[in-house]
């Protein structure tokens, strides 16, 4: 299986320095523009199917990107970690915790060990399903690091130093 993985556009959450996590936000201007970019980006690229997480900037993403063209699977296993009680907080308040949440939940939230083991789960039932697709997945920072422990071959704690760098996609083989 042939996984494209790609980030949802940027968010008014995003422009404000907010970390959303479960907390359902709005595609800022930037991001509706990156949304039409990415359906262009993709447009020669040949995809059986497109999955991605059931929150409102995942979603708007795909949708706008490929106008339904391609099949989609919107499923809650790949949402970003839930920062609980973090939701909605500024980036700068929740940066220098990430290492102490690799096994703590977050109040009334997740571990990252928790939000990648329920990523992975979908992982796995997705390479059951369709061994042999070539998949795009659209989703946050845990939907990525799923795939990046459960193929890349790396640690949680390695995931969590690599500051984000924003790419077109990334491309794993599964």
């Amino acid at each position: 299986m042939k996984i494209y993985f790609a980030t949802h556009s940027t968010t008014i959450d995003n422009e404000a320095k907010l970390a959303s996590g479960w907390k359902d936000v709005e595609l800022s201007k930037l991001g509706i523009q990156q949304a039409k970019d990415l359906g262009e980006r993709f447009k020669d690229i040949h995809i059986d199917l497109v999955c991605c997480s059931d929150l409102k900037r995942a979603v708007d993403t795909v949708q706008i990107a490929f106008e339904n063209k391609i099949p989609i699977i919107f499923d809650k296993r790949l949402r970003e970690i839930n920062y609980g009680d973090f939701n909605g907080k500024p980036t700068k308040t929740i940066e220098p915790t990430k290492r102490e949440k690799i096994e703590k939940s977050f109040l009334n939230g997740e571990s990252y060990k928790q939000a990648i083991t329920r990523v992975q789960n979908f992982y796995s039932e997705l390479k059951k399903k369709y061994p042999d697709k070539t998949v795009l997945v659209v989703g946050h920072r845990a939907t990525q690091y799923g795939l990046d422990t459960l193929i890349g071959g790396k640690t949680i704690e390695e995931c969590l130093s690599i500051p984000f760098k924003w790419q077109p996609y990334w491309e794993y083989n599964f």
